[in-house]
């Protein structure tokens, strides 16, 4: 099959889900299930999609994903933040502006002690390399997330995988708290034990995209046996369900309608064991559901009435935002800070610069500027600060957005923020921290290396620094929101900064005409040469022909790169299918 080749994933699909109800969507791997749940929850793009789904009888609207909740398979979560953080920053920005501050953090508490998250309220969420709460915790976070906007359909994607059965049942048991309260609950769920299956009300069994059978969970089994298909042991119901969906007849009775139809087929048909092929069996289960289907054609339940004034709200296209532009880049911000200052100040980071900028102090300790050898080995220092603040940057920003990409997809595909202000957010939230350990760098190097003791040149080599430092995390987070695959952005990114190092103005003063112009692309070469202005602008003569002007040309090209390489990260998100 070429890739320009289109295949159904799903097929022949109907149904109806009341409130109140909790529905299981069962079906071997590679049957639909997540897909399903994707339209369903209106995660798919429509043109993909052939046939209709309406809530209550009215189209998907923009207005319906302040309604809806989704928990996608995998916990995606901010390690380093709390539990009660994670809740708190949901209901600020997810919870209507009607609602004040005080009353959206009373709601994430209400949430936590409804799903029993009260322990460990102040425990980091957890990750890889962080130490947090249980697996089943961290599930229970994720639902939290999605309920605390008091969704009317809850949608989840396999929930309790890799789950215990106890904290799996828990984690149903809790589903069917929510669907109590006249919510409906629709989740996948991969091979249930035998108590958490006769938990739900109905179930919808898939098999190669096709529907099986829909309707009460506890009438699924009976639905079989009166097509022929009874299991010949005691078993789980569920992993009998999952047997059927998978062709495979073994300790499930064959029906005659089928043994009659393999047998008047080629015997090499026949498995070895004499049951069918799992296609024929396939085949046959959903041509009897479709017979099914057809006997009791247009029992569908009818819609609830709705008034006017909420049908018009449901039909609306426009998005239902939870908190005022700045509100949401506040709040972005300050998580942002929470997250992050446990990456920053981690005692690798800090030990790899304070031992790199003590290396330099004791090689150029307390140099001489007066005479022009020592002015030539003071100008090697100071490239190598334009290079090592070009370099460190660009690799840290790199990974930004291709690491926060599935929180990005998950967050905005529930419109809990625009995507400028969580851009604006995400990449000042960087600077105050960004900024801390290029000041110690300074301190020590400037000193020890005996630079100009006068508080001018210090604090304009330091802002000259700043300037650099910003440029080159614009061009990394351009780098890395352009390609979004870390191999592909950390292979640009080393080509990029070893030109703009070359092209610096120390190893090379004489550039060949057609490619001097990289030199002015390049903030390592504006950089070296702020700093030598700062050094010697009163010196005479100047340094390998460097004129000491004021530097405003310098300065006017970095702040263009500080924008422009932002502008195109911004561009480059913006134009990404950030959820597929």
């Amino acid at each position: 099959m070429t890739s320009s080749e289109e295949r159904d994933i799903l097929n022949g699909i109907s149904g109806d889900v009341s409130p109140g109800e909790v529905v299981a969507l069962m079906g071997p791997s590679g049957s639909g299930k997540t897909t399903l749940l994707n339209i369903l929850g209106g995660r798919l793009t429509h043109s993909a999609v052939a046939g209709s789904v309406t809530y209550n009888d009215q189209p998907y609207s923009k207005f319906l994903k302040s309604r809806i909740g989704f928990v996608t398979q995998d916990d995606v979560l901010f390690p380093h933040l709390t539990v009660k953080e994670t809740l708190t920053y949901a209901a600020l920005l997810r919870l209507p502006m009607t609602l004040t501050k005080q009353q959206k953090e009373k709601r994430a508490l209400d949430v936590i002690y409804e799903l029993g998250l009260d322990r460990c309220q102040d425990t980091m969420i957890g990750g890889s390399f962080v130490r947090g709460v249980s697996g089943g915790e961290r599930k229970r976070v994720c639902i939290g997330n999605e309920i605390i906007i008091n969704p009317s359909l809850l949608f989840l994607d396999e929930p309790t995988s890799g789950l215990d059965s106890t904290t799996a049942l828990r984690t149903v048991q809790t589903l069917q708290d929510i669907a109590e309260a006249g919510k409906t609950v629709l989740t996948t769920i991969h091979q249930p034990s035998s108590r958490l299956f006769h938990k739900f009300d109905k179930l919808i069994v898939l098999g190669k995209g096709s529907l099986l059978y829909f309707g009460k969970a506890s009438e699924a089994t009976d639905y079989f046996s009166t097509i022929g298909c009874s299991p010949l042991i005691a078993m789980n119901p569920a992993e009998f369900l999952l047997d059927l969906a998978n062709g495979n007849l073994n300790d499930i009775s064959v029906p005659p309608e089928l043994e009659d139809r393999v047998q008047m087929e080629n015997s090499e048909t026949e498995t070895r064991n004499g049951k069918p092929p799992p296609e024929v069996v396939h085949e046959y289960l959903v041509e009897a559901y479709e017979l099914r289907l057809s006997e009791n054609e247009n029992k569908l339940m009818d819609p609830l009435p709705l008034d006017e004034e909420p049908k018009l709200k449901v039909l609306s296209s426009k998005r239902q935002w939870g908190a005022s532009w700045w509100q949401q880049y506040c709040i972005l911000f300050i998580r942002g800070i929470k997250e992050r200052r446990y990456d920053y100040f981690s005692s690798l980071r800090i030990t790899q610069v304070l031992s790199t900028a003590i290396i330099l102090g004791l090689l150029w300790w307390q140099s001489d500027s007066k005479t022009s050898r020592g002015r030539q080995d003071q100008a090697g220092l100071l490239f190598f600060i334009a290079v090592f603040w070009g370099f460190f940057p660009v690799f840290t920003a790199i990974f930004t957005f291709p690491q926060e990409r599935a929180m990005l997809s998950k967050e905005r595909a529930a419109d809990m923020y625009r995507l400028s202000a969580y851009f604006l957010a995400r990449t000042t939230s960087d600077l105050p921290l960004d900024l801390i350990l290029p000041v110690l760098f300074i301190l020590v190097v400037y000193f020890m290396a005996g630079l100009r003791l006068s508080a001018g040149p210090f604090f304009l080599s330091m802002l000259t620094v700043f300037l650099c430092i910003v440029a080159a995390q614009g061009l990394g987070l351009a780098i890395g929101a352009t390609l979004m695959d870390l191999k592909r952005a950390t292979t640009l990114a080393s080509v990029t900064v070893m030109t703009f190092m070359l092209a610096g103005g120390f190893f090379v003063e004489r550039v060949p005409v057609f490619i001097s112009w990289i030199r002015y692309l390049s903030f390592n070469y504006h950089t070296y040469k702020l700093l030598l202005k700062v050094q010697y602008q009163d010196m005479v003569p100047p340094l390998k022909g460097i004129q000491t002007d004021n530097g405003s040309r310098e300065v006017g090209a970095l702040v263009a790169m500080i924008f422009g390489y932002r502008l195109l990260a911004y561009l480059s998100l913006r134009r990404m299918k950030l959820h597929c």
